[in-house]
């Protein structure tokens, strides 16, 4: 897994804002502001911190108020930019020594137990229990890891119990062929789901041929085409169709599927969820197993047995000759 630097530096701003909404305006005439500079300096300074604020984000502490904890009040944070401003509540002790955050969460909206599937290519049992949606980059080479173990070796083991779903989220900092590699699936998936998989399977395994040694993006473009047209006619697609998206190369789709992964939380590739659970990065299979376990059992299907372990060839003694 690699996260982006560009995506990283809004990482910060984007988690407190989504951490913050829905917060209530308080009632200021309870308590008086903070007065004494030197305290107000050292909340300032651990905010900033602590959530890694541009210079440029202006920070304002409100009113104090009576908590429901005891020792402690609540104090109002406000953060802005320009016109953009968002609340967010602490709580700091009497005795101005210990500032805490106490977040709550919906539990009846958590946006990554309800992420839409709309009409993704689904590979497994479509009416499986527990889903296993993977946020995918083509050009990714710790995508092509993970979709390794994935495909065949956690399918084969779970059988009809699991459902895999892949959505698009090509790190195009990075990989300069990944955006047009997802649009090119998309207009194959529009057709026929398992050529998408198909597509999906070869690009993985290929990725080092499609990039090229001279790295020349041009020249991935036309590689990636002409790959989806020979997809297309191993699965009879239309190819008046499929020609007309390839040369299209309408970005939408891909671009709000980024856009909601944003919103998710992810920050680099492969970064799958399990019924809401995420995994970051290219694991080891027993831990994505284990997740997957998890989510059977809380759905009332029992997983499937460990497979055997494999015994371990005897160890060989080199002759004193070496021979």
């Amino acid at each position: 897994m690699r996260s982006v630097p560009t995506r990283l530096a809004w990482l910060s701003f984007a988690l407190i804002l989504a951490a913050t909404a829905g917060c209530k305006a308080q009632d200021t005439a309870s308590k008086d502001f903070i007065k004494d500079p030197a305290l107000s300096r050292r909340i300032e300074v651990l905010v900033r911190s602590q959530f890694n604020l541009p210079p440029d984000y202006k920070l304002m502490l409100g009113a104090r108020q009576p908590s429901t904890f005891p020792g402690y009040d609540k104090l109002q944070v406000t953060l802005s930019k320009g016109p953009r401003t968002t609340n967010t509540e602490f709580l700091i002790s009497t005795d101005n020594k210990t500032l805490a955050r106490l977040e709550t969460y919906n539990l009846d909206k958590n946006p990554a137990q309800a992420i839409p599937v709309g009409d993704r290519p689904i590979r497994g049992n479509p009416d499986a229990k527990v889903t296993v949606i993977n946020y995918d980059d083509l050009e990714c080479p710790y995508c092509a890891r993970m979709h390794e173990q994935l495909f065949p070796e956690t399918l084969k083991h779970y059988g009809d119990k699991v459902r895999f779903v892949y959505k698009d989220y090509p790190l195009t900092e990075i990989h300069p062929w990944a955006l047009r590699a997802a649009v090119d699936a998309n207009c194959i998936a529009d057709q026929n789901p398992k050529a998408y998989w198909g597509f999906v399977d070869y690009l993985h395994a290929h990725g080092h041929e499609i990039t090229g040694e001279d790295r020349n993006p041009q020249k991935s473009y036309e590689a990636l085409d002409k790959i989806a047209r020979e997809q297309g006619k191993i699965f009879s697609l239309d190819p008046a169709k499929l020609d007309a998206c390839l040369q299209k190369q309408d970005e939408a789709a891909v671009r709000a599927s980024m856009k909601e992964a944003d919103a998710l939380g992810v920050e680099g590739t492969p970064f799958l969820f399990i019924d809401g659970e995420h995994i970051n990065g290219a694991l080891p299979t027993e831990q994505v197993w284990l997740v997957i376990d998890r989510a059977l059992r809380a759905a009332g299907v029992e997983p499937p047995p460990p497979p055997a372990p494999t015994s371990a060839p005897a160890s060989i003694t080199p002759s004193p000759t070496g021979k």
